[in-house]
């Protein structure tokens, strides 16, 4: 493997092209017309134009990268995140023009997609999911019914998606018709699909994944786990490792149970197992994702791997380089997403130029960004200035060195999420790793009730034509939560 396309743009382009750089390969990457000046055009070796901005016009547009693939003479095509890393039909085209796909088999990609086929392959391989049901018959009647033996509350959830698309929480039985109706327009508009399945919710549970990885030669391996319990409507700010609220014994039991997630579908590549952890300690399958994370950065932090040469290595039919009992976690990392957005008016996304940029530099403090002073944030693609990693020997030193980094983080031009970001590192409950998925808005009422509606004229204003095609939905979805509405990775993480 010689020379690689990485089909994405912005920070994820260019972390992989620094690993591509170092194992010797010539980086090719592609860029819309919003994109041909930004930071990961110019920086690769070659940048092939692949059209307007809108999203399904250029990144999303498999025949227009599957043709710059056979015209750069690549010989893989890395996805990245986002975008087209989880679509099996693009990974097919990729095999199927004779390049390597950097991610698993296409059928393991549409298999573990769907929630419902996933959650039946977990229970044949004896791994615990969530008691509910993902049965074929979606008539709302019998839905009703298996809802009344699940019990309230629960959690109606689309089979197709994710990001919190499609998902109703219910609390009582006159609730369920409605809730029901909305879950299904929801993932009909986003997903096509507006199959659904039913779940006990769980009140209080701990979001923990593990970071798996698979070679061709029927070898898996964990890499530890990942706390992302920090979240705002189903989209991570936070992410920890080792998770704060896990105890070793339930570590162990969790990561087998993630290898054979794995193992039972013959996983390749690098992929994410995700539970839920209960009060309990008991632990269920949440979903796969059958891509490289955007919070991989902590797992290296604490392995000392490089997980994209690793992804490259077995794309190339290589075995893993180490096995489990050789993969050592040491220290404590924690990352957050710095972005462009208000928290103050409802996470209002922004856009304009950077007139100034510096990043914090330190020991053990790591940048992941996308942009350069003079970039402009724009309304076509979601705003991510930068992920800022932390790693240190122990959890309170890394939350003290981040809270620093954070200080010394200078962008202007733009309205950013930092002092929101600040405020959580030096909040008592996270300090103390109460990190459960309802924290934020137990914590932080004000910023996450969403009552204080963002002006509809400015929250249109990021959306394209293309983007409302792609996106339709209640208006009234625009006005609760902007980024409901934008393409790109984050509506899936």
């Amino acid at each position: 493997m010689e020379k690689i396309l990485i089909a994405n743009r912005g920070e994820i382009a260019l972390r992989i092209m620094k690993t591509c750089r170092e194992m010797g390969m010539t980086v090719v990457a592609v860029a819309s017309e919003a994109d041909m000046s930004s930071r990961h055009a110019r920086e690769a070796d070659i940048c092939y134009p692949i059209g307007p901005a809108p999203v399904n016009e250029s990144y999303l547009c498999i025949e227009k990268i599957i043709e710059v693939a056979k015209d750069a003479g690549v010989d893989a095509v890395h996805p990245g995140f986002g975008f087209l890393s989880e679509n099996a039909d693009f990974a097919r085209a990729v095999t199927g023009a004779g390049l390597i796909f950097v991610g698993p088999k296409p059928e393991v990609i549409e298999l573990m997609g769907s929630k419902m086929a996933s959650k039946r392959r977990m229970i044949e391989a004896g791994v615990p999911v969530v008691p509910g049901y993902n049965g074929a018959d979606q008539d709302p009647e019998h839905l009703a019914v298996e809802a009344g033996k699940i019990g309230y509350p629960l959690l109606i959830k689309a089979s197709a998606g994710g990001g919190g698309k499609g998902m109703r929480i219910v609390n009582h039985a006159d609730q369920f018709e409605e809730a029901l109706a909305a879950a299904r327009r929801e993932a009909l508009s986003a997903f096509g699909d507006d199959t659904v399945l039913l779940e006990r919710y769980l009140q209080r549970p701990r979001h923990v994944e593990f970071q798996v990885f698979g070679d061709k030669q029927g070898n898996v391996v964990h890499l530890y786990e990942r706390e992302c319990s920090i979240q705002r409507r189903h989209q991570k700010i936070l992410e920890e490792t080792p998770s704060p609220g896990l105890k070793p014994e339930v570590r162990e039991r969790m990561a087998a149970a993630a290898v054979k997630a794995a193992a039972s579908v013959g996983y390749e590549n690098a992929g994410t197992v995700e539970f839920m952890l209960d009060e309990d300690d008991s632990f269920y399958f949440l979903e796969m994702n059958t891509r490289l994370q955007v919070e991989h950065p902590i797992t290296e932090a604490v392995t000392g791997l490089d997980l994209v040469r690793w992804q490259i290595m077995v794309a190339n039919g290589k075995s893993l380089p180490l096995h489990q009992d050789e993969i050592a976690a040491r220290g404590h990392a924690i990352e957050v997403r710095v972005y462009a957005e208000d928290p103050t008016r409802n996470f209002l996304p922004q856009t304009g130029r950077i007139v100034g940029y510096s990043e914090p530099r330190g020991l053990g403090i790591r940048v992941d960004s996308g942009i350069h002073q003079g970039d402009e944030i724009s309304i076509f693609y979601d705003p991510m200035i930068a992920k800022l990693i932390a790693w240190g020997a122990t959890r309170d030193q890394v939350i003290s060195k981040l809270s620093v980094a954070l200080a010394q983080y200078c962008v202007h031009g733009v309205q950013t999420n930092i002092a929101f970001l600040r405020e959580i590192l030096n909040e008592p409950e996270f300090i103390e790793g109460n990190t459960t998925t309802d924290y934020l808005a137990r914590q932080f009422p004000d910023f996450t009730s969403g009552e204080d509606l963002v002006d509809e004229a400015l929250a249109l204003t990021f959306m394209t034509e293309s983007a409302t095609e792609e996106k339709t939905g209640d208006r009234a979805q625009i006005v609760d939560d902007p980024w409901d509405r934008l393409p790109g990775w984050r509506v899936i993480q």
